[in-house]
């Protein structure tokens, strides 16, 4: 069995880069015990820790369609229904070890997993 690090993802409205370039697909790593470690450090959490999240997806997040740059301010500009998503997402592959919910089918009762985070929505 081999553990998987990344975790491709889309997102549900996409960031809109300042061309007008729409940015759904990407990819997020598992996180280290120093990615959340060292945003404490930061100035701007210090002053807001509701920043914290922004400093760790930016150090996630390690791409995002054809972003050749992934920082704070990319992270900032989503749409707060992509940020939640994020959020969420990174929860469940750092908590959970994957990408997937139980769910049950509404007709049958049927219990299944589907990924949440997976391309093709």
């Amino acid at each position: 069995m081999t553990l998987q690090t990344e975790f491709p993802f889309t997102l549900p409205r996409g960031y809109l880069d300042a061309e007008g370039t729409l940015h759904r697909e990407g990819v997020m790593r598992l996180a280290t015990a120093y990615d959340e470690i060292a945003p404490m450090k930061d100035p701007r959490v210090q002053a807001n820790p509701g920043y914290l999240v922004v400093i760790l997806l930016a150090r996630v997040v390690t791409r995002l369609g054809t972003l050749e740059v992934l920082n704070p301010k990319v992270i900032e500009g989503l749409f707060a229904g992509d940020l939640a998503f994020l959020q969420d997402l990174y929860r469940r592959i750092n908590e959970d070890g994957h990408d997937r919910v139980a769910v049950a089918c509404p007709h049958c009762q049927g219990e299944f997993e589907v990924e949440v985070g997976g391309r093709g929505r």
